[in-house]
């Protein structure tokens, strides 16, 4: 993704300028089409450097969900943009948010446009609200949009914090079990061969091996963690690849257990996001192409973008989502009947609602079946290693005893 510059004239001849975040050129072309402008300029922009500046701290949902609500009720109650902004400035808890703020101000004091402003700041504000803010703009609603916009940036936290604290509990839980491993094979395993060896007792085979995994942990401990530190270093690496991201992508929703949890996460934000979109009266296409970057997926937004390419030749959007064949049968249906009753967005925005639930449902089960079999697991492994340091003892007792 890059950030471009683009000049542009509308029909009346009205000169916009703008930035807009996309994989290509192409896209921007796409983009300025679809809100019938006729692009004169189109280059990439890399002298904005603010948000690498300033991203100290991520920027967060609920900092956006909480940006977008305080400036509707600011809106709404006729207070002018500048004076919002610097509101939202003073504010804002989050140092990077309100960094950011204060050079979107500038600019909008500048004379450019908020959406124009925003889109320098990909890494902040996305691309969705970003296109959202240049709908209102436009059609003179920009309070309303911005209470969308809160919605939508609520619902996608709850989202994320029910899948975090599902994942609590596990959790601690593996740490727990690793910790007490640890403290079993380093300190009171030494303590029982040496009594054992002292005393003469040959070692059986289990424990032999758990002593070598003892004496590797207690003289190479500093291998283990510059491995851990480099699968970890590795895997964020390969992550920010385009590779990367579309094989972990990949990963994510085809690995039973996990599959349920991600399609669902992914069909409700495809589902929220069009019907927001729609509703606010954004054309089709342009609507698709913000939702292929905003779904969180490569594997599903690059289907996305070859349904937007079928829509374009004509072929219905029902037609076109059943065919990539991502999404739940659901969706196909719901699409159906919003395109035949003319209210797609209400129906999208039904089904939206629906999988955020089927969320919730998965996650409960997913914890409800990972919390007995890590609790069996840690069983049988702790129990493992307390057997394996008691067998030379019943090694002696079975010598006595003869």
């Amino acid at each position: 993704m890059a950030l471009y510059k683009y000049r542009a004239s509308s029909e009346s001849g009205k000169i916009q300028e703008g930035y807009f975040e996309a994989s290509s050129v192409a896209d921007v072309v796409s983009m300025l089409k679809s809100n019938n402008f006729y692009p004169i300029s189109i280059e990439e922009d890399d002298g904005v450097d603010v948000d690498k500046e300033v991203f100290i701290k991520r920027v967060t949902k609920e900092d956006m969900a909480v940006f977008c609500r305080q400036f509707y009720t600011m809106l709404e109650a006729g207070i002018n943009i500048v004076n919002c902004l610097d509101i939202l400035e003073k504010q804002a808890g989050n140092k990077s948010l309100k960094k950011v703020i204060s050079t979107v101000k500038e600019d909008v004091q500048k004379g450019i446009t908020l959406s124009e402003a925003m889109g320098k700041h990909g890494k902040v504000f996305s691309s969705l609200l970003t296109n959202m803010v240049m709908a209102g703009e436009v059609s003179g609603n920009l309070d309303v949009l911005m209470e969308r916009m809160a919605l939508h940036y609520e619902r996608e936290n709850a989202i994320e914090n029910k899948v975090r604290n599902a994942l609590v509990y596990p959790t601690v839980l593996s740490m727990v079990a690793i910790a007490v491993v640890i403290f079993l094979l380093t300190v009171v395993m030494p303590t029982f061969v040496s009594m054992f060896e002292a005393a003469g007792i040959a070692l059986p085979g289990p424990t032999r091996a758990l002593l070598t995994m003892s004496n590797c942990l207690l003289n190479y401990w500093y291998i283990f963690i510059g491995i851990f530190i480099g699968l970890i270093i590795g895997i964020y690496t390969f992550s920010k690849t385009d590779k990367g991201r579309l094989f972990l992508d990949n990963i994510k929703i085809k690995t039973p257990g996990i599959k349920m949890i991600n399609m669902n996460i992914i069909t409700s934000r495809f589902a929220r996001t069009i019907s927001t979109l729609l509703s606010s009266g954004m054309p089709l296409l342009q609507a698709l192409d913000v939702v292929s970057k905003v779904v969180g997926n490569q594997l599903v937004a690059k289907k996305l973008n070859k349904a937007t390419e079928d829509i374009r030749k004509g072929i219905p959007l029902s037609r076109t989502i059943k065919d990539i064949e991502v999404f739940p049968p659901m969706i196909d249906a719901m699409i159906i009947v919003g395109e035949e009753s003319g209210t797609l967005d209400h129906m999208l925005n039904k089904a939206a609602d629906f999988y955020d639930e089927e969320v919730e449902t998965c996650l409960q089960k997913m914890t409800t079946l990972l919390e007995p079999i890590l609790i069996i697991l840690m069983a049988v492994i702790i129990g493992f290693i307390v057997i394996s340091m008691a067998m030379p003892m019943f090694d002696v007792i079975n010598t006595i005893e003869m």
